[in-house]
């Protein structure tokens, strides 16, 4: 079954950060039977995962499935600058596109979230309100932890220094991180961080924010034989002593989304392919 092209739009955002937030829209082949949103990485991350969205939307779309892919407030051709984005802008862009994207499609989207995009994700479906909540998430890599992610993002800015006649003195994390905190703005690998996105990442942790109700399907990328990590089998457990439903499934591939040439990760996306046949379930069940 031949693909229908992408369709390219801009969506009016209503928050307080207004604007539009650039999307494409990939419709089913045929009839639709289920919908997914994308909700993109971090930074640079975004930019190298960009293909393998792609290849997810066109494998979906000829199995029935609608995808929307945005980029979020001051990211990709989106309205504002990258120091512009904030936390809650982000959350409130992932339900203004899935709205979006149920009234196209007829159906409740299902959520799938790379890496902090995996985060933003889960911290939508914790806080919508029951009418709007998705009923199954898909985790890419998913940030375990946003202060670490923070420190290891910023240790970007580190290193550079250190290749620099300006030394790492004023440049450790710790030091960069009290700048954020006394309110000044930092750029570390061309992004400039606003102390008060820095500050919403921080606070933020996976476990926690699972839903009864949402099921999750997690998937750990990395190298063949490696053994699950401690930080991920506590996420595993803490969350499934809460009554979240989680599939964990471990992928041999490459990390696309941080490696210096665009790759893909093909035994990924036939996983996540698979999961087709429950997003036309779950989107039947919830509306």
């Amino acid at each position: 079954m031949n693909h229908v092209a992408p369709e390219a739009f801009f969506l009016p955002a209503h928050s307080a950060a207004g604007g539009q937030r650039y999307c494409l829209y990939q419709p089913a082949a045929g009839v639709c039977r289920g919908a997914l949103l994308y909700v993109p990485p971090f930074a640079e991350e975004m930019n190298k995962s960009r293909r393998m969205a792609a290849l997810l939307a066109l494998e979906l779309a000829r199995q029935g499935i609608a995808t929307v892919r945005i980029d979020l407030h001051g990211c990709g051709d989106s309205s504002g600058d990258f120091a512009d984005a904030r936390w809650e802008s982000w959350r409130d862009d992932v339900g203004l596109a899935s709205a979006w994207l149920e009234r196209r499609s007829g159906h409740r989207p299902a959520l799938l979230g790379l890496r902090l995009g995996a985060l933003l994700a889960m911290d939508y479906a914790a806080n919508a309100p029951e009418a709007d909540a998705p009923r199954r998430l898909i985790l890419w890599q998913p940030v375990l932890d946003g202060a670490t992610f923070l420190t290891q993002f910023l240790r970007l800015r580190t290193a550079g220094a250190m290749m620099s006649a300006a030394g790492a003195a004023d440049n450790s994390t710790a030091a960069l991180r009290t700048m954020l905190a006394a309110g000044r703005p930092l750029e570390v690998a061309g992004y400039e961080l606003s102390p008060q996105l820095t500050l919403a990442i921080d606070g933020l942790k996976l476990a926690p924010l699972g839903r009864a109700g949402c099921a999750l399907h997690w998937f750990d990328v990395g190298q063949p034989g490696r053994a699950l990590s401690p930080a991920t089998a506590k996420a595993l457990a803490s969350l499934r002593e809460r009554g979240v439903e989680v599939d964990m499934t471990a992928i041999d591939g490459p990390a696309f989304w941080g490696s210096q040439e665009i790759a893909t990760c093909q035994p990924l996306l036939e996983a996540s392919a698979a999961l087709a046949p429950c997003f036309a379930m779950e989107s039947a069940d919830a509306l």
